[in-house]
């Protein structure tokens, strides 16, 4: 399998959230990609962005899954850029995210390139104080109907990202459900 060019000075970052669509940081190249045996779900509260503390909205992390891909954006930083995004995302991620390293795959309008590289991904688990794990469809829905924060309203949120995974050809099943039924909300 072919590997695109990942030495030590070269640093990837891989969103599957509001990062897919407003990265908000200065990248070198920006390409499609998918990461292998997760899934997105709404299931990390978000009180400063998409909620505030006690009204708190959702915004997705990511969830084990064998043999699932959850495609989303990487992008390439430049070595003299990697400090201040890295730090910019660690202050943007705080609510209950850490950093992982993984392997992403390339792909173009959602087949693989079978291209690799290592990336850094923010990820919340269920150990963080955020993470309010999975609930009923409609149940999402409707907090997410109702949350709005610093970063604007959840519904935006999850119409957005579902925009910009519809644009690369990637199919999510769960984001698109949320999407079909806050639909009425917009």
């Amino acid at each position: 399998m072919p590997v695109a060019k990942n030495s030590p000075e070269v640093t990837w970052i891989f969103g599957y959230g509001s990062l897919v669509w407003r990265p908000g940081f200065e990248f070198c190249e920006r390409r499609e990609g998918f990461l292998r045996d997760r899934v997105r779900r709404f299931w990390q509260a978000s009180t400063d962005h998409r909620g505030v503390p006690g009204r708190p909205g959702r915004v997705v992390t990511l969830i084990p899954e064998a043999g699932a891909r959850c495609f989303g954006t990487a992008y390439r930083l430049s070595d003299v850029d990697r400090e201040s995004v890295l730090a910019s995302l660690d202050y943007r991620e705080r609510g209950g995210f850490s950093r992982e390293s993984v392997e992403i795959h390339f792909s173009q309008a959602g087949s693989p390139t079978g291209e690799t590289v290592t990336a850094v991904l923010y990820v919340a688990t269920e150990t963080n104080p955020n993470y309010l794990g999975p609930a009923a469809m409609q149940e999402l829905a409707e907090q997410i109907r109702r949350s709005h924060g610093p970063s604007g309203s959840n519904v935006e949120y999850v119409l957005k990202l579902a925009d910009a995974l519809r644009a690369m050809g990637a199919e999510d099943d769960h984001v698109f459900a949320l999407e079909a039924l806050l639909g009425a909300a917009v």
